[in-house]
């Protein structure tokens, strides 16, 4: 029996009772409450504005600072340096279970896919597959993510529209269960390494159904004008149905679409899912498929900032259940297993990231701009997408947001910030400010620009910390170029 003392959450909910006692697979653990604690901490988190945006442990300390994880994100900045993105494990896998239960409650035959390039690294990749989803890549990288983590072959799916011999001779060598054709070449070019490796491969179709899902342009993948999937509007769909079926050495399970992400409405999904799955029945009546197989996709959204939040997971579960039954029914299909693809949802929230302020700059009747020690080498959203985000301030979470200021980070360019018009106290040099629902792309689409060095990243759960990523080094950043001597 381990006893545990402080306060804890359920479903995001502070406790206030007295004692409970759970019971888990590795034995009891008993907890002990304290009322008083609980209460005055909901108090103090609920003076936060970002409370709905933070991992689902953040608490206010005695000391009136952020934490996470049980963990005082000051004191981890102290340890692993700034910049800092710190992932909460408890947020993270309360994710994976709400995906699981909200859409097996609605539509029993699902598997929930860990879309990885949301957030690709080992130990990650090891809790998805301890919550039992299955997981998709899309480059030989992702893959050998996967294989260093021991990730399962039977639960991986490889993405991407572009694809290498190498990619595909690797990923079938490893055993990987299913791999989603993207183009006419693939059709070839994956048939070929599969002969070459004695294996019939499982393949999905991706199709484009030309529905607009009214995200940002950049990443709207559903529409007619895009570099993914098979047109069903041109043709080229049923063109690669055809194709694909006459190939003896690929299995066509089934059909995937990807609208985009991320979607803050319920009606791109099931206007989609109509469209392909009447595409199914004539290509079942044409050609003979077998539709055992189904996918939507992903691109369910999550909070950036505290007046846009996104419908709950049993929402988007219900809508697109709904949406397949009705389909099914409508066109005489038989109700397929389903797939969805979640990545932002499952590791955005559980993320943060951590700046050190340093100059402050006030124009007066313009702006006031704090810089801080990153930017957009480690998160290029905000410049990209014109990406919105919160800001919390680390050291005193709590305090009146008195002054209006936009912050921006340290490289040479003037379309490097991170947030516009945001309300903060008066910014002070050496504070540390805390973006939340930073967990997904934001470190996958890093960079080195100015030769900076990518930040540290750590795992909280519990009151402890554990380094998922080391910082990097200058000798890190030289070790690749050439010897000129």
């Amino acid at each position: 029996m381990r006893t545990c003392e402080g306060l804890f959450q359920i479903d995001g909910q502070n406790l206030a009772n007295d004692n409970l006692l759970f019971r888990s697979t590795t034995g009891s653990i008993s907890i002990k409450i304290h009322p008083q604690e609980s209460r005055a901490q909901n108090i103090r988190m609920s003076n936060i504005p970002e409370q709905e945006l933070l991992p689902t442990t953040a608490s206010v300390s005695e000391d009136d600072r952020l934490s996470i994880g049980g963990c005082d994100v000051r004191d981890l900045v102290e340890e692993f340096g700034s910049p800092l993105y710190v992932y909460d494990e408890q947020t993270l896998r309360g994710m994976c279970r709400d995906f699981v239960s909200s859409f097996t409650s609605e539509y029993p035959r699902t598997r929930i896919e860990y879309s990885s390039k949301a957030f690709a690294n080992p130990t990650v990749a090891k809790i998805i597959d301890e919550e039992g989803l299955y997981m998709d890549i899309v480059t030989g990288g992702e893959l050998a993510v996967a294989i260093a983590a021991n990730f399962p072959a039977e639960r991986l799916n490889f993405h991407g529209n572009n694809k290498g011999r190498e990619e595909l001779v690797e990923a079938v060598n490893y055993g990987i269960d299913s791999i989603t054709i993207d183009s006419f070449a693939e059709i070839d070019l994956l048939s070929e390494v599969a002969v070459e490796q004695g294996v019939r491969q499982k393949v999905m179709l991706r199709l484009s159904p030309s529905i607009d899902p009214h995200t940002h342009m950049l990443t709207s993948t559903g529409i007619l004008d895009s570099k993914f999937g098979f047109s069903i509007e041109t043709g080229d769909a049923e063109t690669a149905v055809e194709q694909a079926l006459a190939k003896d050495s690929l299995e066509v399970e089934g059909l995937h679409f990807h609208l985009g992400s991320p979607i803050f409405e319920l009606e791109p999904y099931s206007e989609a899912i109509d469209y392909v799955l009447q595409f199914a029945a004539n290509m079942r009546d044409k050609y003979g498929l077998v539709l055992k197989r189904f996918s939507p996709g992903g691109g369910f959204a999550i909070g950036y900032v505290a007046d846009t939040l996104p419908p709950s997971m049993g929402e988007y579960a219900k809508e697109i259940a709904t949406a397949i039954r009705s389909g099914c029914d409508r066109y005489g299909l038989d109700e397929p297993e389903l797939t969805v693809e979640p990545g932002r949802a499952i590791v955005g929230r559980a993320g943060i990231a951590v700046y050190t302020v340093g100059g402050v700059k006030t124009i007066p009747g313009v702006r006031t701009y704090v810089s801080v020690d990153g930017g957009m080498g480690d998160n290029i959203r905000p410049a990209l997408y014109g990406a919105r985000y919160a800001v919390v301030p680390v050291d005193r979470p709590t305090a009146p947001r008195t002054r209006t200021v936009t912050v921006v980070g340290k490289f040479c360019e003037s379309g490097d910030f991170l947030a516009r018009d945001v309300d903060l106290p008066e910014p002070e040099t050496g504070e540390l400010l805390a973006l939340p629902a930073s967990g997904a792309y934001c470190l996958m689409m890093a960079s080195n620009y100015n030769m900076q060095t990518r930040p540290a990243v750590v795992l909280v759960n519990n009151g402890k910390a554990r380094l998922m990523r080391r910082r990097e080094t200058y000798s890190d950043l030289l070790a690749g170029t050439l010897n000129l001597d």
